[in-house]
């Protein structure tokens, strides 16, 4: 199976390459850079191959999209279209939420974050926490069962630091790195360990809160672009995983081509009953 997933996000459109079911390629561009983006597209969608014996050209691939940004969505949909011939499928409208959520309104969570949970439950096949370090963090669980409770949202490493240097007379703006003494001796300092502190603090409080909701300690799988600034400080998470969405747009479509084919089965069966 040959797939194009394209992970649309606050920040940057990732696109990732399945041929015959293997990675071979994931790429991150700025959304906002329409030309950049399309290059993007095009080099993957062109090492798709042919489909065999067509009467004409036609690639064996499918574009499976998962966006939190309409305007971006608009815009991927459109170079597909004119530059590719190929329409998008678009995960929650034209392939269904790949996990059972217990949230009050599913179609109102990001994507991103449910495509994400099911990869990780499709693996752990047991009660997880999923958080993604990204413009914003997220932190959801998936109980034992598989079913998607929601979670937290919090604002990312560059939106709280434009939140403090924009809100205050005397703040710097800075860019967080991973820090080596908690202790700021200057201002800048002080506040790169404020965010840093910040989040790995809230990642590990969600997780024990969760786990007490759950009576057991859930594994936890992190992923997003700001993971590697605090994972030596995160002893308590089980993996890191770059991509995750990307991986969960793929699972959910094959999922969707699975659910298909076992219905066109159970009505082929209860066609020959009659």
């Amino acid at each position: 199976m040959n797939i194009v997933a394209i992970d649309i996000g606050n920040t940057n459109v990732t696109v990732g390459l399945f041929l015959a079911d293997n990675e071979k390629s994931i790429e991150s561009v700025a959304g906002g850079k329409t030309e950049e983006v399309a290059a993007a597209l095009v080099s993957a969608w062109e090492q798709v191959p042919f489909v065999k014996n067509a009467t004409e050209p036609k690639r064996e691939g499918v574009i499976v999209v998962s966006s939190v940004k309409d305007e971006w969505m608009k815009m991927v949909s459109d170079i597909c279209e004119d530059k590719l011939d190929e329409k998008i499928k678009l995960i929650g409208k034209d392939i269904p939420l790949p996990i059972e959520t217990g949230v009050d309104n599913p179609l109102e969570v990001g994507t991103d974050r449910i495509v994400s949970a099911a990869a990780a439950f499709a693996v752990v096949e047991d009660a997880v926490v999923v958080a993604d370090f990204g413009t914003a963090v997220t932190i959801d669980l998936v109980d034992e069962q598989g079913i998607f409770m929601g979670g937290v949202i919090a604002p990312g490493f560059d939106l709280s630091a434009d939140a403090l240097s924009s809100g205050t007379a005397k703040l710097e703006k800075v860019k967080v790195r991973k820090t080596r003494d908690p202790v700021g001796v200057n201002t800048a300092d002080a506040i790169n360990c404020g965010l840093y502190y910040s989040a790995v603090g809230l990642l590990k409080t969600v997780v024990e809160k969760y786990a007490e909701q759950l009576g057991k300690w859930p594994q936890t799988i992190v992923t997003g672009r700001a993971f590697e600034i605090i994972k030596d400080d995160c002893d308590f998470v089980d993996s890191w995983v770059s991509n995750l969405p990307v991986k969960g747009i793929v699972l959910a479509y094959k999922k969707h081509l699975d659910d298909q084919a076992l219905l066109a089965e159970l009505d082929d069966g209860n066609e020959k009953r009659k």
